[in-house]
């Protein structure tokens, strides 16, 4: 069961109240795995990951209630959220709705509740904030999950198909007790694609391997590139330079700047390193990261702003001379306003970069 710090939980709860009544409103509806599981620090709110959450927490100034199943209730109590803490349980038959309110919280029928959607970029604001707890857990999972690529990479075969990579990463993740909400290989005959799902394909010369896993709730993101032969020579310029076009992102970054004002140096990032200037539009760029796999996603006009204590994952990606180019991890901006990245492994290859170390090609 994820440990539930009463302090941090108070914390979260005076800040939802706080937003309540700026919006002269009574309570408010969590319902997104993000929200409940920012919430009830890192609680596993689903059952198929394909499916919404399977409990609601209605939020309100004496404290909260929490909705679910007749099928989920002992789990949730047990695993997930325990009964240390003020919330108070309500339990509907598995064939009713929990999204009834009425059925399973009549107190309720003459409030004013604000749904998620209402407060999104407050909420996604209070979201990205990060505790010590939740920073800690962000970067071991980070770790673990960076450990994982090594361990799988380190002894692939030029041979191995795609679907086979994949399906030893996916185990190596669940073996940490997280989930995979992505994981992506791109060999060298499927350059073309930006998001290669995984195909009976071999990985041939060089292949990529994408994963964004989910432990407690964060989501951690990452890409890592493996190497059969002898590289290139247009291959280790483009290498270079696709490390290049994320080191002007990161450069640019700057607490309290909204994440809009970003998009101008990537648009002249691109062609400073050699790339065409319209890559950035051939794929999304990245953004804020927490909760969900990005806090949001920067996009032209973006105003969710950079705060300390809190995660990104930019992930430019390139094509040139007929080959792809990509580089991806989850970073901090600390509360000194320095840049940590979380997803490292000191057995991958690297080179530092602007001070950071950055991932290199695992050449086998």
């Amino acid at each position: 069961m994820p440990t539930l710090e009463s302090n941090t939980y108070a914390t979260k709860h005076t800040q939802l109240i706080e937003l309540i009544r700026a919006r002269g409103a009574h309570a408010l509806m969590l319902s997104t795995p993000a929200s409940l599981a920012w919430f009830l620090e890192g609680a596993r709110t689903h059952v198929s990951l394909a499916a919404p959450a399977v409990l609601r927490v209605l939020v309100h100034v004496k404290g909260c209630e929490l909705a679910t199943s007749t099928s989920e209730i002992q789990r949730v109590k047990d695993e997930e959220v325990g009964e240390e803490l003020s919330v108070k349980f309500h339990v509907s038959e598995w064939y009713e709705s929990i999204d009834d309110l009425g059925t399973w919280f009549p107190e309720a029928s003459d409030w004013t509740i604000l749904s998620e959607s209402q407060v999104e970029p407050e909420l996604r604001a209070l979201r990205t904030a990060l505790s010590p707890s939740e920073v800690q857990r962000y970067r071991q999972l980070s770790q673990d999950t960076a450990a994982v690529m090594t361990d799988v990479l380190s002894v692939a075969s030029k041979d191995d198909t795609e679907f086979c990579l994949a399906a030893k990463l996916s185990a190596g993740v669940i073996a940490l007790g997280a989930e995979v909400l992505v994981a992506l290989v791109g060999s060298a005959s499927r350059a073309d694609y930006r998001h290669p799902l995984p195909t009976s394909a071999p990985l041939g010369h060089k292949a990529m391997a994408v994963l964004c896993v989910r432990r407690q709730g964060l989501i951690t993101n990452l890409t890592r590139w493996v190497r059969f032969d002898t590289p290139t020579a247009e291959e280790l310029a483009g290498e270079a330079d696709i490390l290049g076009v994320e080191a002007e992102i990161i450069s640019g970054i700057k607490p309290d700047m909204k994440l809009g004002q970003l998009l101008p140096v990537i648009q002249r990032a691109y062609p400073a390193h050699g790339f065409d200037e319209r890559e950035w539009t051939r794929h999304h760029q990245g953004g804020i990261a927490g909760y969900n796999g990005r806090e949001p996603r920067l996009v032209p006009g973006a105003t969710d702003r950079f705060q300390t204590n809190q995660a990104f994952a930019f992930n430019p990606s390139a094509q040139r001379d007929g080959l792809m180019f990509k580089v991806e991890d989850t970073m901090l901006l600390t509360d000194s306003g320095s840049i940590e990245v979380l997803s490292t492994d000191p057995r991958w290859p690297s080179t530092i970069v602007n001070g950071l170390p950055r991932p290199e090609v695992l050449q086998r």
